[in-house]
């Protein structure tokens, strides 16, 4: 535990940088955009996700109070951190792959747009949020300090308002079906939320 503890220094930027290299790559070849959120609103969702994105990346660029460590230090956290991060990923990287090319990284209803219903969505009914959420735990736990938990609560408060306005969407374009896919799922953890 105290190796993958040291290794999570360089690991969990590394798993992170991954991420982003593929979630860039796989948004070409997607489906044509038949609505997308108005600028105006999607102002709502992203603003918490990139202070809280900020708060991760430049941590020697905050005042103190922010890097305080709230969890006692030793191996266990880093090493548990880096483990939910790489599960995380998988199963948001996992969800992109079943969601295929109705994928987009704002609100939007393709053209031939689909309801997903296989794999991880057969369990919640945003996988990938699940998936990241789990991710940016593991990173809070293994900083240990108060902005990675702040980041966190951050990203996540601006993934639930934009999954309200995905689904409200997803009635409007599958009113019956959603209903249905909804009431058999979770948001984003089984038997919780």
């Amino acid at each position: 535990m105290t190796r993958l503890a040291e290794l999570s220094r360089v690991l969990i930027p590394s798993l992170w940088a991954i991420w982003i290299v593929v979630w860039t790559v796989a948004a070409f070849g997607m489906k044509r955009t038949r609505w997308r959120e108005p600028r105006a609103t999607a102002i709502y969702n992203r603003g918490p996700v990139l202070l809280g994105t900020f708060l991760f990346l430049f941590p020697r660029a905050l005042p103190a109070a922010l890097t305080y460590r709230l969890v006692p230090p030793g191996p266990e956290l880093p090493a548990i951190g880096t483990v939910l991060v790489a599960l995380g990923l998988i199963f948001a990287f996992w969800a992109r792959w079943h969601i295929g090319r109705n994928w987009s990284g704002t609100v939007t209803v393709k053209e031939d747009h689909a309801l997903i219903r296989s794999g991880p969505y057969r369990w919640v009914r945003h996988p990938i949020y699940s998936g990241m959420g789990l991710a940016l735990i593991g990173t809070a736990l293994a900083t240990g300090a108060a902005y990675g938990f702040i980041a966190t609560a951050l990203i996540l408060a601006g993934f639930i308002v934009k999954l309200t306005v995905e689904e409200a969407r997803m009635r409007e374009a599958f009113p019956a079906e959603y209903g249905d896919y909804s009431r058999r799922t979770a948001r984003l953890i089984p038997g919780v939320f």
